[in-house]
């Protein structure tokens, strides 16, 4: 029904956005991917997943359409509620559950909070060769910053003792809003938001 909502960010929150188009606010759930991209944003564009149950109609945004194809996988599976395909979504980026999938790491799937070895046993059975469709990334994913810049930014805030995941996602939202900075300029904005 929806494909994105675009507009003015109203409120953020690390569970939820609300995205002001026209004068109506649109409560959206978000990751913390979502939201490490949006955060700072003055205007956003969410890929919109709408889910209507018995008790409720709810609006799940995305930063990217791969994203948001990676949730409808993880609903498509018996078990898997949106809350926790966000979940899970917000624990690992779309590369890293991507390349947990294909290697089959029930192990790792099992660290997300509330999911049980079951469960991601399940989501590795039924997902995997699904994958396939979603195919590279977006474009928006990749990052506008030379690949080696942002490699070496990742790398000395990992020296500098902050958890490669944590500064692998303030990263990416750094590059997304400074396209063209330098290592420098990286490690300096991603330290302040880190």
């Amino acid at each position: 029904m929806y494909e994105y909502i675009q507009g003015k960010v109203a409120e953020v929150a690390p569970a939820y956005a609300v995205i002001d188009v026209g004068g109506v606010g649109y409560y959206l759930h978000i990751s913390l991917e979502t939201f490490a991209s949006i955060e700072h944003a003055e205007q956003a564009k969410l890929y919109v997943h709408y889910i209507v149950r018995e008790d409720a109609q709810l609006l799940y945004g995305f930063a990217t359409k791969v994203e948001r194809e990676l949730f409808r996988l993880l609903i498509g599976v018996s078990g898997v509620g949106g809350n926790t395909a966000r979940m899970i979504l917000s624990t690992y980026s779309p590369r890293e559950l991507q390349g947990i999938i294909t290697s089959g790491n029930a192990v790792l799937l099992k660290n997300v909070k509330g999911l049980g070895l079951k469960t991601a046993q399940k989501i590795l059975v039924d997902l995997n060769g699904k994958l396939t469709a979603l195919g590279a990334f977006d474009p928006a994913d990749a990052p506008a910053a030379g690949d080696a810049d942002v490699g070496e930014a990742l790398e000395a805030l990992v020296m500098l003792g902050f958890a490669r995941a944590a500064a692998e996602k303030v990263l990416r939202g750094v590059v997304r809003e400074n396209p063209g900075a330098a290592v420098e300029e990286l490690v300096r904005m991603a330290l302040k938001r880190l």
